[in-house]
């Protein structure tokens, strides 16, 4: 028994992988979409759920198998801000964050390849950043890191020049709350799947 990541993030798999875990990858192939009228937590929830079930109920055999679904979204005034489109768009959801306080959100899932409950969470970080200008914004998003990461910036890259302070945990803003994750396993009884027993 061993747990699978539903996800091809590398700062997820680096998360787990110095954390000491034993885990495989196989990412899931769900669309991500938000629904009328749904709440950034309750659309963080959901996503990473349906990534678990999703791969979860692609895997069989005698032995069930924990999946670990995750999504991470970035709010501000109530918005869900997502992965860039291109640098142009990265430049403008940088612009909305400048200067001001957002919310990180990690939703985060346990389901097993045998059907039994899911777990889930969400999980949420508070991150302040100081103003930049324009020219600031463009130099930092002409480095590459801003297109596959949502609301365009990665604290544990060039981004964090622009971080005043984190109130909650850091590596959820990265993309996965370790230590809240590290629960969910306990609770759903998956630390022997991942080398903690």
């Amino acid at each position: 028994m061993q747990l699978v990541l539903a996800s091809a993030s590398p700062r997820r798999r680096e998360i787990l992988s110095n954390a000491g875990l034993r885990f495989v990858i196989q990412p899931s192939t769900i669309e991500e979409k938000t629904r009328a009228d749904e709440s950034p937590e309750a659309l963080a929830e959901r996503l990473a759920q349906e990534k678990a079930l999703d791969v979860a109920a692609r895997l069989s055999g005698k032995t069930p198998v924990p999946v670990l679904g995750a999504d991470t979204i970035v709010v501000i005034d109530n918005d869900v801000l997502g992965k860039p489109r291109d640098e142009t768009h990265a430049v403008e959801l940088l612009t909305r964050l400048m200067g001001r306080q957002h919310r990180v959100m990690t939703g985060i899932a346990l389901a097993w390849s045998d059907g039994r409950e899911v777990l889930s969470e969400v999980v949420t970080s508070h991150v302040e950043m100081r103003p930049a200008t324009r020219d600031e914004l463009v130099e930092y998003v002409s480095v590459g890191e801003s297109l596959d990461k949502a609301g365009g910036y990665a604290l544990q890259g060039a981004g964090q020049r622009f971080v005043v302070e984190v109130v909650g945990s850091s590596s959820n803003v990265i993309g996965l709350p370790l230590e809240e994750t590290l629960a969910l396993f306990e609770r759903a009884g998956a630390l022997e799947a991942v080398g903690l027993k």
